[in-house]
């Protein structure tokens, strides 16, 4: 974990809460997670590998990865799709200075020429919520967090 100086702090599993599409500490801390250990049972190791290079290619077909971007942006509404939302919308390339919804994935907002502020990245966050909500009446939730203070 880092904290708002920049320090590093090491934690405990007792210290997280793990579920689906969840995991952060317990108490409420200024801190980021920075990195992890993990230990996982023994297993099939050539099967283990093999199933995380079909993982990684599924990935790299489907998502942005050559670009930089910061993963999905929205989680997905419950019976639906986030990327299905935001590309039925027409959404797909909508840019907002250098930030840009994803060609290849609706649910990524890349920084095709290196030059988005953080700025125009939340501008664009929120004009897509506000085009799906106009649009099919969801209200999308983000699934990146904002750190920081707008400008």
């Amino acid at each position: 974990m880092l904290n708002r100086r920049g320090e590093r702090i090491v934690r405990s599993r007792e210290d997280f809460e793990i579920g689906y599409r969840h995991a952060g500490l317990k108490a409420a801390t200024d801190e980021m997670f920075a990195a992890a250990w993990l230990r996982f049972p023994p297993g099939d190791a050539d099967a283990a590998r093999g199933r995380i290079r079909e993982l990684l290619d599924k990935r790299a077909a489907t998502q942005p990865l050559q670009l930089p971007n910061a993963g999905s942006v929205f989680r997905n509404p419950p019976g639906d799709y986030a990327a299905r939302l935001i590309e039925t919308a027409g959404l797909k390339g909508m840019r907002e200075g250098g930030a840009q919804v994803s060609e290849k994935h609706a649910n990524f907002i890349v920084n095709p020429d290196g030059k988005a502020s953080a700025a125009e990245i939340e501008t664009l966050i929120g004009r897509v919520q506000a085009m799906v909500l106009e649009k099919f009446g969801v209200q999308l939730k983000r699934e990146v967090r904002i750190v920081g203070v707008r400008p």
